[in-house]
């Protein structure tokens, strides 16, 4: 399989934690976009690779949040705690927009916060000076392991810089070489990320989206159950669930056991598919084509990150070499 499937949440039932309680895993630096829709291309050697189209950034960092700060007084000063970048997707209309989400992006709106913090001194941080944006999610650059080198990771209020790891493919068929090497890289507020700066050198990604939500479902199509016996004996009972084993053994006070497989909401969740090779990029028009399907209906809005795979199957896996066992001479 060329994609590794990985439900980051998953849909709520009867004994489900609720949606505020739930983890969901920091994305490394990627990009934010919607999906195209799916087509088939081919390669030199002539076989047809079914793709997923996306249309990712180009994406402006709307914000740059960090650790702390040395302040005058203080020392140093706790500020948000960790190393991110905020990135938006699509300008949306300033009328649409309310005003704290004109004055995240614009540089000129006037306010009376505002003039009352510049008179006494105090040193705003810097606007992307853009328009609002529709969709707005922020990229961990501390945490995680696969592209951003989180001990590299130096960030202030007005930009970030960090080094990525990247893989260049030389060579063809047997004589293919993967070698890895990094690269410096610097964020700033106001800069706008698109596919050539992220993906240059990436052979697989990870896509975040939101599956099609397909309502209340039963546990056939929900889970995949086989259902009761369809003869003529059996009335009404072909699509039930039938006996899923006790439901409160080893729990006590007869508890219901956690994650039963029931009938409820099917699909409408946010899941994960890793380790996707990228088939080709298309710098001009911001496209890229990714081997295989993704969650989520044509033009739904998605996250792509270079892969944090590092096992069996993955790019940084090609990059380590393997040495081939030793042969022994005779006479010894």
């Amino acid at each position: 399989m060329h994609g590794t499937y990985r439900r980051v949440q998953v849909g709520r039932g009867d004994n489900e934690p609720p949606r505020s309680r739930r983890k969901v895993e920091a994305m490394s630096l990627g990009l934010i976009g919607h999906k195209v829709g799916m087509t088939q291309v081919f390669t030199p050697e002539g076989v047809a690779e079914p793709v997923t189209v996306l249309q990712l950034g180009p994406c402006p960092v709307l914000q740059i949040k960090y650790p702390a700060a040395e302040g005058e007084k203080a020392g140093k000063v706790r500020k948000d705690g960790y190393a991110a970048v905020q990135l938006g997707f699509k300008d949306k209309k300033r009328k649409n927009a309310t005003r704290p989400e004109q004055g995240h992006v614009a540089a000129g709106l006037k306010s009376k916060r505002k003039e009352a913090r510049q008179k006494a001194g105090v040193a705003l941080p810097p606007k992307a000076d853009c328009e609002p944006q529709r969709v707005v999610r922020e990229f961990r650059l501390d945490t995680g392991s696969g592209f951003v080198d989180p001990g590299t990771v130096k960030a202030n209020a007005g930009e970030a810089s960090f080094k990525v790891e990247r893989i260049k493919v030389s060579g063809e068929g047997a004589t293919k070489k993967f070698d890895a090497y990094t690269e410096d890289m610097t964020v700033k507020v106001g800069d706008k990320l698109t596919v050539e700066q992220i993906f240059k050198d990436v052979l697989a990604v990870d896509v975040i989206g939101t599956s099609k939500g397909r309502g209340t479902q039963g546990v056939m199509k929900r889970h995949g159950f086989a259902g009761l016996p369809a003869a003529h004996g059996a009335k009404k009972v072909h699509r039930q669930a039938g006996s899923t084993a006790s439901l409160a053994s080893n729990r006590g006070g007869g508890r219901p056991k956690k994650g039963l497989r029931r009938a409820g909401r099917y699909g409408n969740e946010r899941v994960t598919i890793r380790n996707l090779t990228v088939v080709k990029m298309d710098t001009e028009n911001n496209l890229l084509l990714i081997r295989g399907g993704i969650p989520g209906h044509p033009g739904a809005v998605v996250l792509v990150r270079p892969t944090n795979k590092v096992g069996p199957g993955s790019p940084k896996a090609k990059t380590v070499k393997r040495e081939g066992p030793a042969v022994l001479k005779k006479g010894k």
